[in-house]
């Protein structure tokens, strides 16, 4: 009995062992990763904050129009949902589809009608599932995205809009913190709300914001502010989409590697505690033997 115990403890001892063989090369493959997409999101930023400061300016001159900040919103909203393409990742994907839910579900108590934009194979798996309607499930790789491709889902979004398909365009994904910390948020891609734009400009300095505000007053569009402003919508879509998309990858890689970490640290405990229970019960098998040995010796005199 005592010799099927231990058996069964260093039969487990070894599966745990090569479970944390795993789980320490999943936290190594997701730490290199995190760097690299942490690159290309820093990378990204300049040109995405002088094209964002250049829509500030424009928008800032009075009787500014534009189909694109229409804010009549009527029946229909795109939900755009990034995710992840692989599991093994804390709560990462659970926590940005949970609200991509609730956002869906409170959209539809409004009355409003909803389409769903997956982007990365969980997140198209989860809505399929549940039987949402889905708009376009072409992109379920989102770590090999490239900027090409953000152009042509940018067009996508675009083009749906125009043609009325759908009167407001949301993006839900996770944002990178730290590598401890990654947030869940949403934000409203289209119509362009310039409320939205002078909220994020006045968290910088005010003195850079008045000189913008001269800079823009003695800037003159051609052939008109609308054009320049529509002109430069795709170009803002992508690069909103593909910032957000580095940024919602550089958070799985966070969260993959903390779980890791995690389960690692997990399977090493465990291997102590079934190391301990191993040598007990081998100490009580030898135990046993002796004593056999001893009464044998006895009976024998």
């Amino acid at each position: 009995m005592a010799t099927a115990n231990i058996k069964d403890v260093k039969r487990r001892i070894k599966s745990v062992e090569n479970t944390m063989q795993i789980t320490k090369a999943m936290e190594l493959v997701a730490t290199s990763k995190l760097r690299s997409a942490k690159e290309r999101a820093v990378a990204s930023q300049p040109y995405f904050n002088t094209l964002y400061e250049t829509m500030c300016e424009i928008q800032s001159d009075r009787g500014f129009k534009s189909i694109y900040t229409k804010k009549e919103f009527l029946k229909t909203v795109l939900v755009v949902v990034l995710a992840g393409d692989r599991g093994l990742a804390g709560g990462f994907n659970h926590n940005v589809l949970k609200l991509a839910e609730e956002k869906i579900k409170s959209l539809e108590k409004d009355g409003r009608t909803v389409k769903v934009f997956p982007i990365g194979k969980k997140a198209v798996e989860y809505f399929e599932k549940r039987k949402y309607e889905i708009y376009n499930k072409e992109y379920q790789i989102s770590e090999n995205l490239t900027m090409s491709r953000a152009i042509s889902l940018s067009e996508k979004v675009i083009s749906g809009f125009r043609n009325g398909i759908y009167d407001k365009v949301e993006l839900v994904y996770t944002t990178f913190v730290s590598t401890l910390v990654q947030n869940a948020m949403s934000v409203t891609v289209l119509p362009i709300e310039s409320n939205d734009l002078k909220d994020l400009d006045d968290t910088k300095d005010n003195s850079t914001s008045k000189d913008k505000v001269k800079k823009s007053a003695l800037t003159l569009y051609e052939p008109s502010a609308e054009e320049v402003f529509d002109g430069l919508i795709p170009k803002y879509i992508s690069g909103l989409l593909f910032c957000s998309i580095v940024d919602s990858y550089a958070s799985e890689q966070a969260a993959r590697r903390t779980a890791m970490e995690s389960a690692s640290d997990n399977a090493s405990e465990m291997i102590d505690s079934l190391s301990l229970l191993y040598n007990r019960a081998r100490q009580a098998q030898i135990t046993q033997e002796l004593n056999e040995i001893v009464a044998g010796q006895m009976g024998n005199n």
